[in-house]
């Protein structure tokens, strides 16, 4: 019978990835445009190709562009599958939201920049550690959050 009940939550788990990834991406994407500028895209881009993506065309922004939301769409899904077992994540979506950004945003800039071919890492700076902070906080993690609450 515990079975038969957990069936719905997984088949409108792909709904809540769906809609948590693109709304995390969007969001994230847009604050990086306004904080950042038009050219993010291809810093994402370099983090694969190397620093000479930093000067690529149209071809590099789009590739950035998809990473992005490869990237998106993988931090939803790790929350969506991370709620079988930690049933808690659901209804407490605001505070885990909040937690499971800022697990993000260090996973970000403590694992994968510095292991990215742009070998981004420290110094930090205070002011962009707490505006990083607070997108990866409100902008992607608590949508992700939200979406899962929502549709499963």
């Amino acid at each position: 019978m515990f079975q038969q009940s957990k069936l719905p939550m997984r088949r409108s788990l792909p709904i809540a990835i769906f809609f948590g990834g693109f709304l995390a991406g969007s969001f994230d994407l847009a604050a990086a445009f306004v904080i950042f500028g038009w050219g993010v895209p291809r810093a994402i881009a370099a983090g694969l190709l190397g620093s000479q993506a930093l000067h690529g065309g149209f071809g590099t922004w789009i590739l950035g562009v998809l990473l992005h939301y490869l990237i998106a769409y993988s931090v939803a899904t790790i929350y969506c599958a991370a709620s079988w077992k930690l049933e808690f994540l659901k209804p407490h979506f605001l505070v885990c939201g909040i937690f499971y950004g800022i697990a993000i945003f260090l996973v970000m800039n403590l694992v994968v920049l510095p292991l990215s071919e742009l070998h981004a890492a420290g110094p930090y700076e205070l002011r962009p550690l707490i505006q990083g902070s607070l997108v990866h906080m409100f902008l992607i993690g608590v949508p992700i959050a939200f979406c899962l609450h929502k549709f499963a």
